[in-house]
């Protein structure tokens, strides 16, 4: 069995914290959180535990994500000096942008999909981390990689996702993943 392992993490600070968006390296990891298809459940990781994180998705068939390749893995290069991007891996969100020439949210699929929104945003979870809060953080987290793997399933059996455009209407756009 193929073990495809989504992924998605979130952040201490914010680009404005750490000079901009070419440092994501310096955010820090507050939370991270993967589900493996082998496993068939979530595991949950606090920065004490980043390199048993790094070690999963390298063990991965394949990981899933959404803006992973430019932002999770740039945060997790703060960690280890491996190329996370060498990993097998399946970024929704640029092939997405790819197909349509610009960026889609997944809320935006979600949402048009599903009928699901996501339940917090990164800046609340950076937030909720200043307060200690990562019980918060990990809820969220694990929401966004549930969504990530809906997606994901979703796309590869019926080969098409929804979203909504800026102007509320509901289109279809082909993927082949």
């Amino acid at each position: 069995m193929k073990n495809i392992v989504y992924f998605d993490l979130e952040t201490q600070k914010s680009a404005d914290e750490v000079g901009g968006w070419e440092n994501i390296s310096r955010m820090g990891m507050s939370v991270g959180v993967t589900f493996s298809t082998a496993r068939g459940a979530y595991e949950i990781y606090c920065e004490k535990r980043v390199n048993e994180l790094i070690m999963e998705l390298q063990r991965a068939d394949q990981v899933v994500g959404f803006n992973i390749l430019r932002f999770d893995y740039e945060v997790l290069h703060g960690y280890t000096a491996f190329d996370l991007r060498q990993l097998p891996t399946l970024d929704m969100m640029l092939k997405l942008q790819e197909t349509l020439r610009h960026r889609l949210s997944l809320e935006a699929i979600a949402a048009a999909t599903f009928g699901l929104k996501k339940t917090a945003e990164g800046l609340q979870a950076i937030q909720w981390y200043r307060e200690g809060k990562l019980l918060e953080i990990a809820e969220y987290c694990c929401y966004d990689v549930k969504l990530t793997r809906l997606v994901h399933e979703y796309g590869a059996q019926q080969r098409q996702l929804h979203y909504h455009n800026r102007f509320g209407r509901k289109l279809t756009v082909p993927v082949n993943w």
